[in-house]
Parts: C-alpha cells; structure tokens; sequence
C-alpha cells in the first residue's frame, strides 16, 4: 500500500519536470520568431556579408552595400610567355693545334679572359730545331742559286757570241729554275715551323670565361685528340632560345621581317625576378612540323652575368601596345558560364550586369577590358554576391566621403 508521503516527492519531481519542457518549447519557439534567429539567412544579416556595415550588407531601402571602381584608359602592353633556355654568344673547345707537351697554363679556372690571352704553351724545341733545320736548308740553296744565276749570265754572254751551244744554255736555265723551287720549297717549310712554333703558344680565341681544365701540365697532348685543354664561353652578350605557337607568326614575322626588334624580359623559373632586359631580332625560316612551334632567339647585353650558359628562363616578349586602352581593377571583372561580366553603376545607383571582352592584364590590379565598358564607367568591385541586374546600392565610397564631410 503507498501512502500519500510516499507519492508526494514523485509528484514534485514530475511537476518540475513538465515546466522545465515548457520553457524550453517557449524559448525555442521565440528563437525562432526572432528577427536574430534561426530564420534569418543562418544568423548574419539579410543580404551581405557577415559584419555590420561590410559590402553586400542591406542598408535602408533595400539597398546593398557596395564598393566601387572607375573604368579608365592606359597603354597596355601585349606579352607572349614562352620557356628559353640561355645560350652563349660563343662557346670553344680550345685544343692544341700542335702535337707536344703540355708546359705550362696561364689561366685559371673560371676566369674571365680577352680575345688573344694566352692560355697555355706547349713545348716548342721541337718546333725550334726544324725551324732552324730548314733555314739552314734555305741557306744553302740560295747559294746555289746565286752560283747558277751567275753561270746562267755568263752562258747568256757566250751563246750571243755564238761560242756556246744552245742545249748548255737550256740546260742552265733550268738548273736556274730548280734552284729557285728549291728555295721556294725551303721558306714554305720555314713558315710552316713558325707555324707550329706560334701554335705551341695557345691563346684564347675569343672573349669570355673559362670553364674547368681538362688537362694538367705535364701531359702529352695531340692535335688529333678531340679532348680539349679547356671550354670558352661568351656570355656578354647572351642568347636566349625559345619557341612559340605558329599561331603567333603573323604578329612575329610584321616586325622582325621589317628590321624591327621585339622588347623582351628574362624572368627566373618561379617567374618572380628579372634577370635581364633584351630584344628579340631572329626568328628561324620554318615551322617544327612535330610540335607546331617556331623558334625564335632573343639577345641580351648581361653585363652583370645573371644569364648562365643552359639555364632554364621565362622569356616575357612584348608583341603589342594597346595605346589608350580601357582598364578597370581587377576585382570588377566577374567570370560565369556565360563569359566574363561587371556590374555597371548607374546615375540612380542600380546596376547593371553587362558582358565584356577581357584583354591582356596591365598588372596586378588592374584589366584591359576591349569591348563592354566605357572610360569613366563606375564598377562594383566588392559586394558582387548578391547582386542582380537592377538592383540599387549604396556605394561605401561615396558615404565614407558624405560622413566625413557631415563631421568636419
């Protein structure tokens, strides 16, 4: 049997329990209706960004909160982005001309040296004793020479007498002639051992540096070796060879067949920083049938050599010049399925969605626009979300600048 003490703490508990539940009802109900609540586009304001104030935001009227930028004119370069690789103005394999011992080198690697320097010698005694070996030779055959002219006068004397007969004189005339061969044959082989004796002095043939040596003193070196004593390269100025699209020919082939130059710029590989400024002047005479592409090599001055022989660059080359062109900022220009659009401000501050022509980018915030917008045209540029065509703003500039007025 439960007594009436027993059921009254039950009885309690239950009561606080039921308008525990109905308070939490009527709260959530009020949570509800509330303008703050769940009901109102996820808790932020309707119609912008979350933020009092900030741009898409619903001031009074229906109006939303805008930002806003004006359509004007610039020149606008037109740029062609192509990968080149940086080759030198020049580049020789020094080898010996000369068969020898390597004696000395005079250069040090990596060093930068000047057309003519020398570089090297090679062992020139050899040389040196032939050179004197054919003087010596040339020597003697002058004598003879002069001992056959002189016989040859004497002759010439007698058959005019008619005391000698006509067979000894052909016979000296000819001695004459051998002799004179002879010592023709003699100074041709001395200037072959100047030759070789002039070659044992090695010299650079061009301006440039250096690379690693290939060989050390010492050593036995052959003219017939294809292994070199060292490599030069030029690099002031450089080259840079790239290849661009044959769709691009037209434009190319107008001004570098017109003895006109194309500006270029050098970028690294992450395409951050400029290596060096050139032109463009050449273009190759056909088309790479298995890639569509055309080369082209542009030149740079790289007095401070930031332009290494093989290096990978981004080669930026100028094609156009917009002159006068019509830019906007960056930020007004909106992309769809439809194509590129802005959105218009007009004099009763609606907007209006118009489709425009995008062109090449002047820099980071700014936008060539070819066809669409005027110069002097307003433009949204923050608060685009929710807006449609026709729908009335307040731009913040514009009541940033009436504020300050007001307060001042």
């Amino acid at each position: 049997m439960i007594t009436n003490a027993s059921r009254s703490p039950r009885s309690r508990w239950l009561k606080w329990l039921l308008l525990l539940i109905v308070v939490l009802i009527i709260a959530a109900v009020a949570w509800r209706l509330l303008p703050f609540g769940k009901g109102s586009s996820g808790g932020m304001p309707p119609g912008g960004h979350a933020g009092r104030g900030g741009p898409g935001m619903m001031m009074g009227g229906g109006a939303t909160l805008v930002h806003s930028g004006v359509a004007s004119t610039a020149d606008v370069p037109v740029y062609l982005n192509a990968l080149g690789t940086v080759i030198p103005s020049a580049s020789v394999t020094v080898t010996s001309r000369v068969d020898g011992q390597l004696e000395k080198v005079y250069f040090t690697e990596g060093q930068k040296v000047e057309a003519g320097q020398l570089l090297a010698q090679i062992d020139p005694r050899s040389y040196q004793a032939t050179l004197n070996q054919y003087q010596g030779a040339l020597n003697e055959n002058q004598a003879l020479l002069k001992s056959a002219e002189l016989t040859l006068a004497r002759y010439r004397k007698l058959a005019a007498q008619d005391s000698l007969s006509r067979q000894d004189l052909d016979t000296q005339i000819a001695t004459v002639g051998q002799y004179r061969g002879a010592v023709a044959t003699d100074q041709a082989q001395i200037d072959s051992a100047k030759l070789s004796i002039e070659y044992a002095r090695i010299t650079a043939p061009v301006s440039g540096r250096v690379g690693l040596r290939q060989v050390d003193p010492g050593n036995m070196v052959q003219s017939s070796s294809s292994t070199g004593l060292v490599t030069l390269t030029q690099m002031q100025p450089a080259a840079v060879t790239f290849s661009v699209p044959q769709s691009n020919i037209p434009t190319l082939v107008k001004a570098l067949h017109n003895n006109q130059s194309l500006p270029a710029t050098a970028f690294d590989e992450d395409n951050t920083s400029t290596l060096a400024n050139g032109e463009v002047k050449f273009i190759s005479n056909q088309i790479d049938t298995s890639t569509g592409t055309v080369e082209l090599k542009a030149t740079f001055p790289n007095q401070d050599e930031a332009l290494f022989a093989n290096q990978f660059v981004n080669l930026r080359l100028q094609t156009n010049l917009l002159k006068g062109a019509t830019v906007i900022p960056t930020q007004a220009l909106q992309m769809s399925s439809d194509g590129s659009f802005v959105f218009v401000i007009n004099k009763d501050n609606t907007v209006t969605r118009k489709a425009v022509t995008a062109g090449p980018a002047l820099d980071d915030d700014r936008q060539a626009i070819l066809k669409g917008v005027e110069p002097g045209d307003r433009l949204v540029t923050e608060g685009i979300d929710r807006l449609t065509n026709g729908s009335k703003v307040s731009v913040a500039d514009e009541t940033q600048t009436t504020a300050t007025a007001e307060a001042k």
